[in-house]
């Protein structure tokens, strides 16, 4: 802490002593003006540089936004392609429903297995 020539000690824990009321009233503070600068304007190299961002932003936007339709028009493909595989499943299995539906069907599939037809059934007396 530096102690300069004159300077009183600050009392931390007493109150300071009230100032002695002077008549006379204070003057009115005047404003201070603040000093006259030369008006200049946005240098030519700030607005080449605004400039420069304003395209990268405008770029970069235009960007995204070619990739999110290009990325949308992948995923619709793909989704037609699905539901073109999905509807050639189904018919197959509808068809596959029509042929084994009927009896003769049902019995070539049967014999193909290996299964024949039943003997007559053995019939036992009671008791």
């Amino acid at each position: 802490m530096a102690v300069y020539q004159g300077a009183r000690q600050r009392t931390i824990v007493l109150p300071r002593r009230p100032r002695a009321a002077v008549g006379t009233p204070a003057l009115p503070r005047r404003r201070m003006r603040a000093a006259v600068r030369a008006h200049r304007g946005p240098s030519r190299m700030a607005l080449v540089l605004g400039a420069i961002v304003i395209a990268f932003v405008a770029a970069f936007f235009s960007l995204s936004q070619d990739i999110r339709v290009s990325a949308t028009g992948y995923e619709v493909g793909r989704l037609v392609t699905e539901h073109d595989r999905l509807e050639a499943q189904a018919q197959d299995l509808r068809n596959e429903l029509n042929r084994l539906g009927k009896a003769p069907a049902i019995r070539k599939l049967a014999i193909n297995a290996g299964l024949g037809p039943l003997p007559e059934p053995i019939v036992l007396p009671a008791r």
